[in-house]
């Protein structure tokens, strides 16, 4: 009887102190570790995102903190709205102690310094979104013993150095956004079958892409605005679920195949790289946007291209005459752009009194003819409407 009523004494002093039984509702190292998190990091001016976390109460009620029973299985830091200020301050290493974890996020901020290599820890962790921060350094290589990552987000920061090869390997991944970064080196190959985004524009990344580096998986693929080079013809031509496309901004060379002017593509983006050779869409081409403007292609304009909304190919080496299509689809307004500027092109029937809708945009100035009709040309375009005689005569094609 004695022991019941020590027991019963415990209890009722328990109920009486609840801010000592928080320590029994969270695993102790959890405890500990959103102590560290929350010393680390602070509220932006105008954000109260930390108002909560109150450590005499239940951090699984803290806002952000998501538990299943006693462990931490997921941890949004930052007021998710749009427009919230964010946190600063830097993510300490005791994150790593959260080893239950499988999502965390972190908003937009100023969240500086580098990534922990304590996030190798997190065994369990599917999804790591930190995004639109000031992080620095490099990628920690660790990062690729995360198995069952299936996102990653590091956008908008200024990580430097390579993407570790050991990231290309993990066998779970589906969605890998590292794009606005200061990224360099080459891209490695990406073998997760499951992948299906990978944006990694605005970096510094060169050399080339083996025909088989990445999965045909992939519906979205941008490395817009890198240094990259070489043929992605056959790379390309295994990609037949793609339905967005953007290699824009580098150097990339060779032919682009026509088999892939049949995927599922609704925006197309190879301008400015240096493809050369025709263009010959194996079908007609329903892509609503296609722009191959600023490169070196060649030859006949296809008719395949004139059931294209938004057609981009000023700025090239195209010869011969606009096919009759084009002129039927724009004056029928299914046309909205056609961008024919700066080629060698010889002619395009057209009636001079024909009236372009005004929905739609035509730009013909700069080829081997005289515009037969006036239409308002981008201020890029120049002021010239004729290519000098002496260029036409000499260029062959």
């Amino acid at each position: 009887m004695a022991k019941a009523g020590v027991y019963a004494a415990l209890f009722l002093f328990c109920l009486l102190q609840c801010k000592f039984c928080v320590f029994a509702m969270l695993d102790p190292l959890d405890f500990l570790a959103l102590q560290s998190i929350r010393k680390s990091l602070d509220d932006l001016p105008g954000s109260n995102f930390f108002a909560s976390w109150d450590f005499t109460s239940d951090p699984c009620n803290f806002a952000g903190v998501y538990c299943d029973s006693d462990r931490v299985i997921a941890l949004n830091l930052g007021d998710p709205r749009a427009g919230s200020p964010g946190l600063t301050g830097k993510i300490d290493p005791a994150i790593g102690k959260l080893s239950a974890l499988a999502e965390l996020s972190i908003v937009p901020g100023r969240i500086v310094g580098s990534l922990p290599q304590s996030i190798s820890l997190l065994k369990e962790l599917r999804f790591l979104a930190i995004s639109r921060n000031f992080i620095s350094d490099e990628i920690p290589a660790t990062i690729g013993e995360l198995r069952n990552l299936r996102t990653l987000d590091l956008s908008y920061n200024q990580f430097t150095g390579e993407i570790p090869r050991s990231i290309g390997t993990s066998p779970e991944l589906s969605n890998v956004i590292l794009c606005h970064n200061r990224l360099s080196g080459s891209v490695p190959p990406f073998l997760s079958q499951t992948l299906i985004r990978l944006d990694l524009k605005h970096n510094v990344f060169s050399g080339s892409l083996a025909p088989a580096s990445l999965p045909a998986s992939l519906q979205y693929l941008s490395l817009a605005w890198n240094q990259l080079s070489g043929p992605v013809d056959q790379l390309l031509s295994r990609m037949d679920q793609l339905n967005y496309l953007d290699l824009s901004l580098n150097q990339f060379t060779g032919t682009i195949p026509g088999r892939i002017f049949s995927f599922p593509i609704a925006n197309l983006q190879l301008q400015r790289n240096l493809f050369t050779g025709s263009v010959q869409p194996d079908d007609q081409v329903t892509i609503t946007t296609v722009d191959l403007s600023f490169n070196r292609l060649s030859g006949s304009i296809s008719p395949m291209f004139s059931t294209v909304q938004n057609l981009y190919l000023n700025n090239n080496r195209f010869t011969g005459q606009v096919p009759v299509s084009f002129v039927d689809r724009l004056l029928a307004a299914n046309i909205q752009v056609l961008y024919l500027q700066h080629n060698y092109l010889t002619g395009i029937k057209i009636n001079p009194t024909a009236e372009i809708p005004l929905s739609a945009s035509l730009c013909l100035q700069y080829n081997c003819m005289v515009p037969p009709v006036q239409t308002p040309c981008p201020l890029k375009a120049g002021i010239q409407k004729t290519r000098p005689t002496a260029q036409c005569n000499e260029w062959k094609g």
